[in-house]
This record gives C-alpha cells, sequence and structure tokens, in this order.
C-alpha cells in the first residue's frame, strides 16, 4: 500500500490501514481539512465546492466520503460526477464556487485514487495553502457542524457540454477548417471519462469520422493508463489499419494528450505542445512557458517567432505562476499538457485537440509531415525508486560536485545544461520515485546520458 501527502493533494493506493493506503479514514482527513481552510478563506460560514470524478473503479466510494465530509462541515457541494479535469477547473470558475476537488489519480494505474484541490479561480492550489492542508489534517483541527447547519447538495450533469462549447467560441479554433479537412481521427481514451467527453467534441468540431477504442467509461484501463509510446501499440495499430488522419490519446481525467501519425509513428508527447504553441504563436504573438523538464523545442519555436521562453519548476503550479509572471500565451508541460489562458489555467487536452486539428487543417498536410517541421530532439524519461536508507539531497549535492564544470539550474532538483543537451533530476510529487530526464539530439545520446545518472545515483545508496 502507497499514501503520498504533497501539496498538491493526497494519492495513494486504496485499501490498508490508515496512513499506509488511500482508505476511507485518509480521505475523510484531508477532505476535513481543505474544506476547513476553503470556510476560513471565504470569511463565511458557508462555502461551495466543486466535485468531479474520473471513471476508475474507486471514484464511486471516494465520491461518497468527499462529498459527505464537506456536507458535515457546512458545504455545498456541486456534484458533476464523471467529468475530466479541466472540465472540472472551468466549472468552479462558472458556478463561482469557493474552490474544487477532482477525485483522480491522473495516470497511476487503476489502484490509485487521489484528491487533487483547487482554488476559486479553478487552479491547482498553492505551496503554501497546500502545507496548511497537511498540517491541519495530521492535527485534526476541524469542527462538524449540526443537523440544522449542513451543507446542501446538487447534481450538475454533462458539464462537458459548457466545456465544449467555450472551446468552439474560440475564435482560434476553425471548425469551418475542420470540417473540410474531412478528417478520420482515431481515439483511445483508456475506459475512462474521455470517452464520453471526445467524441461528442470532435463530432462538433466537424469530424468525419471517428474510430473509438477502449471509450467505455468502465475505469477498467485496458493497458497502463499513461500514454507513453510503449503503451500505445493498440491506437497505433487502428490509425493505420483505419487509415486514420491522426489518433489521439489521452489519460484518465484528460488533461494530457498524446498524438499518433497517420503512419502509426508517435507524433512525440513532447511535441504535442510545440504543435499547438506553433499554431497560437503563428496568430497570437506572445510568450511561452514550459518546465525545466520539458523540450527545448518550444524555445525555438518561440524564438522564431521573435517571442521570449520561459521555464518554470516541473508542476502544473509552477508552470501557470511563471505564465501569469510573463503574460504568456501558451505553456504547458512537456507531458502531452496543454495550457491555454484565454480558455483557463489549466491543462487540457480538449482545447489541446481543438488546436492542433485546426493547425493540422489549416496545413493541409500529412501529421508525419507537421512533425518533421519542428526542431528533432530526443527526451530519456527514467526513473529510480526511492528507498528508505536514500539521501535524495546527498545524492543530488555529490552530482553536482562531480559536475560543476557545467551551468547548474537548482530552481527544482537539479538540471545541468551540457553543450549538446541537457539533464534534470528531481523527486517526483506524485510517486515514490526520483526522475531522470535527458535530452539530447538522437535518442541514443539521451538514453546514454541518463543512464550516467541512473548508475550513479544507484551506486550512491
Amino acid at each position: 500500500m502507497t499514501l503520498i501527502r504533497s501539496i498538491s493533494g493526497i494519492r495513494g493506493t486504496i485499501g490498508g490501514k490508515p496512513g499506509e493506503g488511500l482508505t476511507p479514514t485518509d480521505i475523510l482527513k484531508y477532505t476535513a481539512s481543505f474544506g476547513t481552510l476553503v470556510l476560513r478563506d471565504s470569511n463565511r460560514n458557508c462555502a461551495t465546492i466543486v466535485i468531479g470524478r474520473d471513471a476508475r473503479v474507486s471514484g464511486e466510494m471516494v465520491n461518497h466520503l468527499v462529498t459527505g465530509t464537506l456536507l458535515s462541515l457546512g458545504i455545498d457541494v456541486i456534484d458533476l460526477g464523471m467529468a475530466t479535469t479541466p472540465t472540472v477547473e472551468i466549472a468552479v470558475q462558472i458556478e463561482r464556487a469557493d474552490a474544487g476537488i477532482i477525485i483522480t489519480a491522473s495516470h497511476n494505474p487503476g489502484e490509485w485514487n487521489a484528491l487533487k484541490l483547487l482554488n476559486r479561480s479553478g487552479e491547482f492550489i498553492s505551496d503554501a495553502l497546500g502545507r496548511q492542508v497537511l498540517t491541519l489534517a495530521e492535527k485534526e483541527d476541524f469542527d462538524f457542524v449540526d443537523v440544522k447547519s449542513l451543507g446542501k447538495y446538487f447534481t450538475h450533469a454533462n458539464y462537458h457540454k459548457v466545456h465544449i462549447q467555450k472551446i468552439l467560441d474560440l475564435k482560434i479554433v476553425d471548425t469551418k477548417a475542420i470540417k473540410k479537412a474531412g478528417f478520420s481521427v482515431a481515439i483511445d481514451c483508456v475506459n475512462s471519462v474521455g470517452g464520453i467527453v471526445i467524441p461528442e467534441l470532435l463530432k462538433q468540431l466537424g469530424v468525419k469520422t471517428i474510430h473509438e477504442i477502449y471509450c467505455e467509461p468502465s475505469g477498467l484501463f485496458p493497458h497502463n493508463p499513461e500514454p507513453l509510446p510503449e503503451h500505445l501499440a493498440e491506437i497505433s495499430k487502428t490509425v493505420v489499419q483505419k487509415k486514420a488522419d491522426v489518433g489521439f490519446v489521452v489519460d484518465p481525467d484528460v488533461d494530457r494528450l498524446a498524438i499518433v501519425n497517420e503512419d502509426g509513428t508517435m507524433f512525440g508527447e513532447e511535441y504535442t505542445l510545440v504543435a499547438v504553441a506553433d499554431y497560437v504563436l503563428s496568430n497570437t504573438p506572445g510568450n511561452t512557458v514550459s518546465n525545466l523538464s520539458s523540450t527545448r523545442a518550444l524555445e525555438d519555436i518561440t524564438v522564431k517567432y521573435g517571442m521570449k521562453y520561459t521555464a518554470s519548476a516541473v508542476g502544473e503550479v509552477n508552470v501557470v505562476e511563471k505564465m501569469k509572471e510573463t503574460n504568456a500565451v501558451i505553456g504547458g508541460e512537456g507531458n502531452g499538457g496543454v495550457i491555454f489562458p484565454e480558455l483557463h489555467y489549466g491543462r487540457d487536452a480538449l482545447v489541446g485537440i481543438a488546436l492542433f486539428l485546426t493547425h493540422l487543417a489549416k496545413k493541409d498536410g500529412k501529421c508525419s509531415d507537421l512533425r518533421k517541421q519542428y526542431p528533432n530532439y530526443s527526451i530519456s524519461k527514467n526513473k529510480v525508486h526511492l528507498s528508505e536508507e536514500m539521501n535524495l539531497d546527498e545524492v543530488l549535492h555529490t552530482i553536482k560536485k562531480n559536475y560543476s564544470q557545467f551551468p547548474v539550474n537548482e530552481t527544482d532538483g537539479l538540471r545541468i545544461d551540457f553543450p549538446d543537451g541537457w539533464v534534470h533530476l528531481r523527486k517526483s510529487n506524485t510517486e515514490p520515485v526520483i526522475r531522470i530526464y535527458s535530452e539530447h539530439r538522437t535518442q541514443a545520446e539521451a538514453d546514454k546520458r541518463a543512464q550516467e545518472f541512473v548508475e550513479s545515483i544507484i551506486r550512491s545508496v
């Protein structure tokens, strides 16, 4: 059993003993903590929180626990039912709620679940508030109301329709161009909430033919739900067999987007943001932001338009903060996360699909040809599981010393820039691992450099 308490929320495997897995006791405690802080921040005796969940099997159970806890604090709940992470984020804004809770473990396997916590702007809570949630939960310093003051429960099904309409209303999304292109699109929604939303989005955008695999929102993931190339063999095969123009793959809560070319090859999750940024910048000049672990191709594209690129610490909240600071018109993360602030400040695969299809339609060519237009870098993504005896600070200090002749960035873990690439090492916020990302001109070079650091970490234990 695993339970990870972090500033961005609580995540763990379902079951086990309290404090060791994500149990009802833990769900209640952290929900009560967050709800209490929301009430204090609202300066009122009442507040409203929007909740939604992905399709994983434990979602309904967790939803009942979260809902009951919030109502017992005197908080009104707007329950969207199954809803994507970006849909919940948008709903918090539209409903003028005080906060939001998304019940999803994102890319983690089906035995996991989590509580993602949003502020009144529909954005992930700050580092400071996250620490308050953890502290208050450990103290269990919360009071539940009497029967006369219980919160009210409301449901709002099909909120994804509101989300889709907001995307269609964007001037930069050209449904006429998409319809004229007559696209055939294959999709893999990993049997989660994307299976409800993405087919409808594509139809509204004017896509001619949709080939669906794993679009039944049963929560029974047919493969590892993280949209990485090694997990996408079936969608790749489907694209080729059905002669689709493009394939789209999302994770269970639909905030990450992977793209498959018409020949079954991967567009590259790092290049989802690059392609979308290219289209956005061609229409709306402005700055861009991605995190330290994302490809430098975004910087290359940004410079091409005479704009400024900035790197942030890893994590959506850090990217958003930097985007606001630099007035960025597009940003995100290299895991296929697109943030388009004209819609909202959150990773959103739905708007990513709409912008990409518009871009592809206007280019009037093959998906693989579009990919060839961008600088070609390769990233090697690796991880080393943390052991109890591992002192991460000492490990990073030793590595920094061993590579002291190269520029080092310690904003988030340790990033070392070499003349021909970079390596970024940092502790994950969602798993008990150290992530080692390496980017170079070729995959062989990236893998080789990454392996050097993996072996260095293992030797240091």
